[in-house]
């Protein structure tokens, strides 16, 4: 149960803190992805976007760097599924030209993909209960997901051999 209502908030856009909806321009987001090398870990950029959505009215307290983060996550989450979509229809051209038959491509990023999600929401799961007592559990698993999400918006693109 707890896990699935941590889910529900970092899986959710822009939320309201106050009476403003906190935003994050996704021109930044998607010029931060663009930006970012090849195998790089994390792209260098992550963040600024929630950091110049904090500017806003409501956008500095707890709740609204949360939501700003939230923001974020929701424009790489985006990406990210541009990036398994794009990497899946190129196994699938692969699978389909019979380069090899030990393994069919699509099924196995799938399988990955699904195992990474469950990794993904238990490990920030777990990020959130270390610091359950404290507000800053908020920040560090809404930071968790950004980070995370990101980073496999990355690799996915770059399985391409981009």
């Amino acid at each position: 149960m707890k896990q699935g209502l941590l889910a529900m908030i970092f899986a959710c856009g822009p939320v309201m803190a106050g009476a403003q909806t906190l935003t994050v321009d996704p021109d930044r987001v998607r010029a931060c992805f663009e930006a970012t090398e090849v195998g790089a870990l994390y792209p260098p950029c992550l963040g600024q976007a929630a950091g110049q959505c904090q500017d806003q009215p409501g956008g500095s307290t707890t709740v609204g760097m949360a939501d700003c983060i939230a923001a974020e996550t929701a424009e790489w989450d985006a990406i990210l599924n541009e990036e398994y979509k794009a990497t899946q229809a190129m196994n699938a051209a692969q699978d389909a030209e019979g380069r090899s038959s030990i393994l069919d491509r699509t099924e196995a990023l799938r399988d990955a993909q699904r195992a990474w999600i469950a990794f993904r929401d238990a490990d920030c799961a777990a990020r959130y209960a270390i610091w359950q007592d404290g507000t800053i559990r908020t920040i560090v698993g809404a930071n968790c997901h950004l980070t995370m999400t990101a980073s496999r918006a990355v690799q996915l693109r770059d399985m391409r051999g981009f």
